[in-house]
């Protein structure tokens, strides 16, 4: 009954609502478009906001070791998760080793989902803590290096060394702006967040509602681009990983003790899959790999179904278990 409750406000939220508009829109071939640039700009808004508060929070709540046995516990999911996304691929789809590498999706995290959370975290009522964007930032270069790691098996030598792809993965700009805010957030505390508070906690659901719209209209041009090319185990795939995460999330989050809130943040990380970070390092690294496999597996299924009914289903496992 919790479930329905939440997902049934979750269904029926604004941010669920436009990305459904963005989809409709895609499949019906209509002419709407958000601007590169402008998206552009959305995505590092939400990514500075999310991290900046982030680490007002830590600030106002002070270090210990409970950030540090989240950040490990994000990081061995990070880790573990791709590996076994790959061996399901290998097992029950028909694809070559170098395209079930896309496995580097799950384990690595989506931040929109991350923050999709949060926001419904604050309409159930749920505190969470601050660090746990830390732990989303700490999970997006494991994953990614051992879905490389895997397709390299069927490769041989890799033209690039793993420091140079290190360094670019780390490099990435979602992970610097998310990062370096955390960092900003915690130096300046709440002295600094009550700053800037009209810049990034008033205008940040409307912001979100409109990148939304476009991660509609994306997706939306993935599915139809991609209909009849996949057969259905693989799409299965883009709905199981994202409950096996979940799975693989919940004892361990039980185990370091988060609080319900944290909880469900950790479930929704683990579930979710990569369709930014995880997609440019693939196009540099992996360009044998299919796009249209991974974009349609990530963008396409895993990130509409957690944003309907994932979340909701997280947050109530959360409130049930912890």
């Amino acid at each position: 009954m919790e479930f329905l409750t939440i997902a049934g406000a979750n269904l029926t939220s604004p941010m669920v609502l436009c990305f459904a508009l963005g989809v409709a829109a895609a499949m019906s071939r209509s002419e709407l478009a958000i601007p590169e640039a402008a998206a552009r700009f959305m995505s590092l808004y939400l990514l500075f906001a999310i991290g900046f508060k982030g680490g007002a929070e830590v600030a106002r709540h002070g270090l210990g070791p409970d950030i540090a046995l989240a950040v490990l516990a994000g990081i061995g999911l990070s880790v573990v998760l791709p590996v076994i996304a790959y061996l399901l691929m290998r097992m029950g789809t028909r694809l070559s080793g170098v395209d079930a590498a896309v496995a580097a999706h799950y384990g690595s995290i989506s931040i929109v989902t991350f923050v999709a959370a949060t926001q419904a975290l604050e309409g159930a009522g749920l505190v969470y803590d601050g660090f746990m964007v830390a732990v989303a930032a700490a999970m997006e270069a494991p994953a990614i290096m051992m879905g490389l790691m895997l397709a390299s098996r069927h490769l041989g030598k890799s033209e690039r060394s793993s420091s140079e792809l290190g360094r670019e993965i780390l490099l990435n700009g979602s992970i610097v702006i998310l990062v370096g805010a955390f960092v900003i957030g915690w130096i300046s505390g709440d002295s600094g967040f009550r700053t800037i508070a009209g810049f990034i906690d008033t205008p940040f659901k409307g912001v979100l509602c409109l990148f939304l719209l476009d991660m509609g209209l994306l997706a939306g041009r993935h599915m139809r681009a991609s209909a009849g090319k996949l057969s259905p185990a693989t799409l299965a795939v883009g709905i199981y990983m994202p409950l096996v995460g979940a799975a693989a999330a919940l004892p361990l989050g039980l185990l370091i003790g988060l609080s319900p809130g944290s909880l469900a943040l950790l479930l929704t990380l683990a579930a979710s899959g990569s369709y930014i970070a995880a997609p440019a390092a693939l196009r540099i690294a992996l360009p044998q790999a299919d796009p249209a496999i991974y974009l349609t597996l990530s963008l396409g299924l895993t990130f509409p179904f957690n944003l309907t009914l994932g979340v909701p289903l997280y947050i109530a496992l959360a409130e049930v278990f912890a």
